[in-house]
């Protein structure tokens, strides 16, 4: 960025800093690393941990759970097909009971053991939980399942040899360090690993002002899905501000943006609720980007694709706007072309504009997740890892043992 000035005061220097050769020190090492801490990356590591795998997920926020968590957008969405067929199993399905535990919300009644398909197509198996709980609730298990975490910690550099990643480079509160690996699973949300590592990505300019927030009133508890609008596509509308979030100075911009937008929304629950006091309670933390930048692999699922069959499908899922669709999830979908041993989850999934919208979604990040986690620990028992040579059936056979769904209702 270009260095401004007053025309009253000298610039400060060159547009760049030369920094001086360094030795990095490695802080560890692990079969997987997960890069992220979301519903997609809290997937992968408990997934790539019960296949056996050392993991360590590295996490730039202080807490798991992501959007799901700190950016209050808190309701799980539908993990089934609005037909009243269930299409998501494995950690979608567990993380879903688990995010309710507490008993803030419970399973629609269609859902429990009796109820029947006619039942449950008019009602979608969705529930709205407590995201302090659930916040807690994912550590716990995260712990249970052997999973190292590093948080306050950002990836910030790559180190490939010989068409592998060997280390991700970190900044944390012990400066700049570096964790071996065997294989890696990109959970940013940004695809920030696949960035540093030269993968092909794809970029989005249209996340308008968002900002999920909770705030009391007469003793009720609220929450307000505040953003700005987009259309059933998820496509924004009007005149922006728009942003894409894959640049610092916007990921500033789109946190004030929203939170001006709170404060508005905020004097006008003061104004209707009045004699009534409104107290905020909860506001996000994070920026509420939808989507930003994905991985552009060789193969891109599209809207066309809802309702065929992939022989390397891992897992499915339905569209969370409308009852009918189902995608099949193909390994494709998930791998680097390069590095080898780079695999991605979540929102920045190899999925073009026209379903990224639907791959963003909590649940689908969870399928994701637990994929491309599986899928790295398997990879890693190999003496050169490469996502690229390993079997689909393997990694389909392991998923389903755990739970997850991989063949279209009936």
């Amino acid at each position: 960025m270009k260095q401004k000035t007053s025309p009253h005061r000298p610039p400060l220097g060159a547009d760049s800093i030369p920094e001086p050769p360094r030795r990095t020190v490695v802080a560890g090492e692990a079969d997987v690393l997960v890069a992220g801490g979301g519903i997609a990356g809290v997937a992968a590591a408990i997934a790539a941990a019960r296949a056996g795998a050392r993991v360590v997920l590295l996490e730039k926020e202080s807490a798991p759970g992501g959007l799901a968590t700190l950016g209050l957008i808190a309701v799980y969405l539908p993990i089934c097909d609005g037909q009243g067929r269930q299409v998501m199993g494995g950690l979608a399905e567990h993380l879903l009971r688990r995010s309710i535990a507490d008993g803030f919300s419970s399973i629609p009644p269609p859902w429990t053991a009796d109820g029947s398909i006619e039942e449950r197509s008019r009602q979608r198996f969705s529930v709205q939980f407590n995201p302090a709980f659930f916040l807690l609730e994912m550590e716990r298990l995260l712990v249970a399942h052997g999973v190292a975490l590093s948080y306050d910690t950002r990836v910030c550099g790559v180190r490939i040899e010989r068409g592998r990643l060997t280390a991700l480079m970190v900044e944390d509160k012990s400066g700049r360090r570096a964790w071996r690996c065997r294989a890696v699973v990109d959970a940013t949300g940004d695809a920030d690993v696949c960035a540093l590592a030269g993968a092909p990505t794809a970029r989005a300019a249209g996340n308008v002002p968002c900002g999920w927030f909770q705030y009391m009133v007469g003793g009720e508890l609220r929450l307000v899905k505040n953003s700005a609008p987009y259309d059933p596509e998820g496509r924004p509308v009007g005149d922006g501000p728009f942003y894409a979030g894959d640049r610092a100075e916007e990921v500033t911009a789109h946190l004030l943006a929203s939170r001006e937008r709170i404060r508005r929304q905020l004097a006008d629950l003061a104004v209707q609720h009045a004699p009534q006091k409104v107290f905020a309670i909860g506001v996000p933390t994070i920026a509420a980007f939808r989507m930003t930048r994905r991985l552009r692999a060789p193969f891109q699922l599209n809207a066309r694709h809802a309702g065929r069959v992939f022989p390397d499908a891992v897992g499915l899922f339905g569209d969370w706007r409308r009852a009918g669709p189902v995608w099949g999830l193909p390994l494709r979908a998930l791998l680097a072309p390069s590095p080898s041993n780079l695999a991605v989850a979540g929102r920045c999934i190899s999925a073009d504009r026209t379903l990224w919208d639907v791959t963003r979604a909590i649940p689908v990040c969870a399928v994701s997740g637990e994929a491309a986690g599986a899928a790295a620990a398997l990879a890693a028992r190999s003496a050169h890892p490469d996502f690229h040579r390993l079997s689909p059936e393997l990694v389909r056979t392991h998923l389903s043992a755990h739970g997850a769904i991989l063949r279209p209702p009936a």
